[in-house]
């Protein structure tokens, strides 16, 4: 099966992130899920973008990135909106890397490189009204990410909801949760 590295979203690392990371395991995955705040969980997302904008969005960058060494190269990279930001980082620069999973935001791929790797397959995930996603340009990031690279999927979902995929946060959407977990799960399963 797939190894898996899982980066959480600006809330920190909550119970949804954890059962989302099971969820994987259940399905035969090895996963990793590091926590990127050192323990703080936070109850709204506006708290939580306060302490990775304290920290320094690249001090939550290198965590993601440390978190990476002394794992096998061949990793898929998965992150949840702030999570994002190392998950793509290492899927871009990282050699050996198997997928990745945007979920809930996608920044421009020069950001990190001039272009996607070319073996690198990758999904994009996100409502298709969240304004953080839809309305902060995550989603323009997603569709040229998509026309650019060899492997690409982008995936909208009607609906408002950031983060909502998270089961522990109440912007949780079930059935929209639902159908991104089955296809994470076949993308996983198609790059075994």
């Amino acid at each position: 099966m797939t190894e898996v590295l899982v980066f959480h979203h600006g809330h920190g690392l909550t119970d949804g992130i954890r059962e989302f990371a099971e969820q994987l395991r259940r399905a035969g995955h090895t996963v990793h899920v590091p926590d990127l705040y050192e323990g703080q969980v936070f109850d709204s997302l506006e708290e939580g973008m306060g302490y990775a904008e304290n920290a320094g969005f690249g001090t939550v960058v290198a965590r993601g990135t440390a978190a990476a060494e002394g794992l096998p190269s061949e990793l898929v990279y998965l992150g949840f909106s702030l999570g994002v930001l190392p998950a793509q980082k290492l899927a871009q620069t990282r050699p050996g890397a198997r997928g990745a999973l945007l979920l809930e935001a996608c920044v421009p791929v020069a950001e990190f490189s001039g272009a996607w790797p070319g073996d690198v397959p990758v999904q994009v995930h996100g409502m298709d009204a969240d304004p953080f996603f839809a309305g902060e340009g995550d989603v323009d990031a997603a569709r040229a990410l998509v026309a650019a690279a060899v492997d690409a999927e982008l995936f909208l979902y009607p609906g408002d909801s950031h983060l909502f995929t998270d089961s522990s946060l109440p912007s949780y959407d079930e059935q929209a949760a639902a159908q991104l977990s089955h296809r994470v799960l076949d993308f996983l399963n198609r790059i075994t």
